[in-house]
């Protein structure tokens, strides 16, 4: 290996003359052993130590056997880092030349410190669909999630008090970022087209409906399955509404109302902190869950402003209720006058001035990506993949396969399915890249 690479520094060290300044080991003052190969020069020959740490054997870096070396001895150093395999390298009598960079470039490519150690994957992320920037109705584009549960009493009875459990449905708006909370009694299909059917009479059919997969809703509704339900179906088949499901394990793709969801539970948790109750009921919890959805709906969408001539905060509940605290400007089409004699002119005046502001202010805050923000090499087909798996421990976690990729519109794979081996059977299932680790690609 050595005299393949460096035939020049054979040479000279035979005919016993200086080694060209441009050559790579110079710095090194190459010597030959008694078997002839290279070893690293230096003033310490006298210490009375092993030839091996006084003159290093030589090795060059661009060569299978360079990363044979480096492999062998990462694994003996149970796949620590760098500075761990380097130590052990040295230690054995050899001298890397570009080592490190040899050395984070052979670790880099190891399969098990992949596994234990290596990163989710992630993508670039994607453009904000069309129903979150359009102008329409409020609930026009809806989505939804289901959180709890709370204890509450049913009912009383001569030893005491019966209690069963509450959960609630938020549905949010996807463009005004409106909020409307349900209370159901049971995960059930049944029990959910209730509420829906509540929140269409009270908000209005919407066209499109957006939530995680009906079998892993985040919260307590894991065994709700609305997917699959032929009622739930016919019901939204007669409303004329559509309902798109994300991914399994795909908690950021719904991130609109996911955060919301974390906002009501801060606000429930102060109130009863505040209010202190001994026995929650079903009466108290849906006041409360409408208390909720007041403080949430006015809630401000932009950064307050100082001027004093922009008094005017954009809220969703200034285009619900049509009302506003502070004073309005006065609308281009009307004069005042007509505005106090006519109060359809200012509902009308109100929502022009709302989504005047939502589109010239809020749209702008939507524009830049908060995280994700570089494009990355897409999953392929074939490629090898540890799943995670947060019931169990990283070693645990079960490989598979990625047999199909779904690329978006700009070509970005950001979801695949995958083939995993449990209990000597395959299944297959569909998840986000950024429940996924590559292990190497075939």
């Amino acid at each position: 290996m050595q005299q393949e690479r460096y035939p020049s520094e054979f040479s000279n060290i035979q005919s016993k003359s200086d080694i060209p300044k441009q050559s790579n080991i110079a710095k090194l003052c190459p010597v030959a052993d008694s078997f002839g190969l290279l070893r690293v020069g230096g003033r310490i020959t006298q210490s009375g130590l092993e030839i091996n740490r006084t003159n290093p054997l030589i090795i060059p870096v661009q060569h299978h056997l360079t990363t044979l070396l480096v492999r062998h001895h990462h694994e003996q150093v149970k796949h620590q880092g760098r500075h761990f395999t380097e130590g052990a390298i040295r230690d054995a009598g050899l001298w890397l030349v570009g080592g490190k960079r040899c050395i984070r470039g052979t670790l880099s490519q190891c399969v098990t410190c992949r596994r234990l150690r290596g990163k989710q994957e992630h993508q670039l992320m994607a453009d904000l669909p069309a129903d979150r920037l359009q102008v329409a109705p409020p609930f026009t584009y809806v989505g939804l999630d289901v959180f709890g549960p709370w204890e509450v009493i049913s009912r009383r009875t001569r030893g005491g008090q019966a209690n069963s459990k509450r959960w609630a449905v938020m549905f949010t708006c996807l463009c005004v970022r409106a909020v409307h909370i349900e209370v159901i009694e049971t995960l059930s299909a049944s029990s959910f087209i209730n509420a829906l059917r509540r929140f269409f009479s009270i908000r209005g059919p919407a066209a499109q409906i957006r939530s995680d997969r009906g079998t892993n809703f985040t919260g307590a509704s894991k065994e709700l399955n609305l997917e699959d339900d032929a009622d739930m179906q016919r019901y939204l088949q007669d409303q004329q509404c559509t309902w798109i499901f994300n991914p399994p394990h795909a908690s950021h793709m719904g991130g609109a109302w996911e955060r919301l969801i974390g906002v009501a539970r801060r606000i429930l948790d102060s109130m009863f902190l505040q209010q202190r109750f001994s026995s929650l009921t079903h009466e108290v919890l849906v006041t409360l869950m409408a208390e909720v959805c007041a403080i949430m709906n006015a809630r401000p969408l932009l950064p307050v402003s100082t001027d004093p001539e922009n008094p005017l905060i954009l809220t969703p509940s200034m285009l619900l209720t049509q009302r506003t605290g502070a004073p309005s400007s006065p609308p281009p089409d009307f004069g005042k006058a007509e505005i106090i004699r006519h109060q359809w002119k200012l509902v009308q005046h109100l929502a022009e001035t709302f989504w005047h502001k939502w589109q010239r202010e809020y749209l702008s805050t939507l524009q830049s990506r908060a995280r994700w923000q570089d494009k990355r090499p897409n999953l392929q087909e074939g490629d090898v993949i540890l799943m995670k798996d947060n019931a169990a421990p990283r070693n645990h976690w079960p490989m598979a396969v990625v047999i199909k990729t779904f690329p978006s519109r700009d070509n970005v794979v950001r979801t695949v399915d995958i083939r995993v081996i449990r209990h000597s059977t395959p299944k297959v299932f569909k998840r986000p890249v950024t429940e996924l680790v590559l292990l190497f690609s075939p």
